[in-house]
C-alpha cells in the first residue's frame, strides 16, 4: 500500500516559515494534485515528501512507515521534473534503464521492463535517439518512462508540462491521467494550472502561503469552496465578486454599493441583517437580461465561435465577466442589465473571506 500521509508538517528557513503545519492523508492509488500561485510552497511540500528536502517538523508516512529519517533513494518513490532531467550523451534506452542498472537489475529483466514501457509510452521508435533529437513532448514521454520503469509506490511530478505549448499540454495531461488509470499507483502531481488540477486530480490541495486552504475532490471545491481565496483560484474564468450589504429589513436581498438590490439564498447560509457580505458568481452564472439587476458596461468582446467572452465594469469600478456559448450582439460600449438565479451565488464574510454556508 502506498498511501501518504503528512502530519504538522512544517519547513523553515532561519526564521521564515515556508510550510506552516501540512496535515493530509493520501489515500492508496489516489491522484493527488498541489495547486496554489507561485511561491505557495507546493513544490517545496512535494519535495519533502521525495527526501530532497528535509523536514524542520511533523511527521510523513508513505504506506504507514514513518519516513523522516529514509534517504530519498529508499523511499520507493520515482520523481518527474519540469526540465526533464535527461540525460543528454545516452539515448533513450540508456536513460531508461539507467536506475535499473545501479540496483543491479539482470538486463533480461532492464529490457523486458523497457519495451514494456516503451510501448505503453508510445516512444518505442524512439530508444535509440538522444535526447536532443526529440521534441518537448517526446522528452517528457521519456522521463515518464523513467519513473514508470522503476516500479515506484508514488509518482511525484514537479510542473511536469509547464515547458510545452498549450494543445500538447493538454494531450499529455491525458496521456498521464491514463497512465494513472492503467497503473494504479499513488501519484502526486504540483501546478500553477488549475485546469491541469481540475480535469486530472482525485483529490486537490488548494496551497497559499504554505497553508493548506482546502483539500477535496475537484468538483467539492468548484461547487463548495471554503473561502474567497479557493472560490477565485478554482474555475476558469475565474469567480465575479461583488461586495455589498445585507438588507436591515430583509437578510433576502443584499444592497450594492452602486444602488443596486440584488436576491440571493436565505436557507443553506449563515448570514444576517446588516452585514458586510461578498457575493460570488460565477461568469457562466451571470447572463444577459432585460431586467437583471446588475449593470455593466462592456469594455472588451471575445468571440470564439462556439462561446463568448464579455468583460465590463459596474458603475462603481467592479470587474465583470460573463461568459455564454454561442456568439453575441452585445458590442463594447454598450450597458448591458445581467441577472443570476438566487441560488448560483455564494456568500462570503467580507471581513474574513470565509464561505457562510451553513453545512
Amino acid at each position: 500500500m502506498s498511501s501518504i500521509q503528512l502530519k504538522d508538517v512544517r519547513k523553515s528557513y532561519g526564521s521564515v516559515e515556508v510550510i506552516k503545519g501540512i496535515d493530509l492523508d493520501i489515500k492508496h492509488g489516489e491522484f493527488c494534485v498541489f495547486v496554489g500561485p507561485s511561491g505557495c510552497g507546493k513544490s517545496t511540500l512535494l519535495r519533502m515528501i521525495s527526501g530532497l528536502v528535509e523536514i524542520t517538523g511533523g511527521e510523513i508516512a508513505i504506506g504507514g512507515e514513518v519516513v523522516n529519517d529514509i534517504a530519498a533513494a529508499d523511499r520507493g518513490l520515482a520523481m518527474v521534473f519540469q526540465s526533464y532531467a535527461l540525460y543528454p550523451h545516452m539515448t533513450v534506452r540508456q536513460n531508461l534503464s539507467f536506475g535499473l542498472e545501479n540496483i543491479n537489475t539482470p538486463k533480461a529483466e532492464i529490457a523486458e521492463k523497457i519495451d514494456s514501457v516503451a510501448k505503453m509510452l508510445q516512444i518505442d521508435q524512439l530508444l535509440d535517439r538522444r535526447p536532443k533529437d526529440l521534441s518537448g513532448g517526446q522528452r517528457q514521454r521519456v522521463a515518464i518512462g523513467r519513473a514508470v520503469v522503476r516500479e515506484p509506490r508514488v509518482f511525484l511530478f514537479d510542473e511536469p508540462l509547464s515547458n510545452l505549448d498549450a494543445e500538447l499540454r493538454v494531450d499529455m495531461r491525458g496521456e498521464i491521467a491514463s497512465l494513472h488509470r492503467r497503473l494504479g499507483n499513488t501519484m502526486i502531481y504540483v501546478t500553477h494550472d488549475q485546469v491541469e488540477a481540475m480535469t486530472m486530480a482525485d483529490k486537490i490541495a488548494v496551497l497559499r502561503l504554505g497553508e493548506v486552504e482546502q483539500f477535496g475532490a475537484p468538483l467539492e471545491l468548484y461547487n463548495r469552496p471554503r473561502n474567497l481565496f479557493v472560490a477565485g483560484f478554482i474555475g476558469s474564468p475565474k469567480m465575479n465578486f461583488l461586495t455589498g450589504r445585507i438588507d436591515e429589513g430583509n437578510r433576502g436581498v443584499v444592497l450594492l454599493p452602486t444602488g443596486e438590490r440584488v436576491v440571493i439564498p436565505e436557507e443553506g447560509f449563515n448570514h444576517r441583517p446588516g452585514q458586510d457580505i461578498t457575493l460570488g458568481i460565477r461568469p457562466t452564472e451571470m447572463q444577459p437580461a432585460a431586467d437583471g439587476p446588475i449593470a455593466v458596461e462592456v469594455r472588451s468582446v471575445e468571440q470564439l465561435g462556439g462561446e463568448s467572452y464579455l468583460y465590463g465594469t459596474m458603475s462603481d469600478g467592479t470587474k465583470v465577466t460573463v461568459h455564454s456559448l454561442g456568439q453575441t450582439g452585445v458590442r463594447i460600449g454598450e450597458t448591458i442589465a445581467l441577472c443570476v438565479p438566487p441560488a448560483r451565488i455564494h456568500l462570503f464574510d467580507t471581513q474574513d473571506g470565509l464561505s457562510l454556508r451553513a453545512d
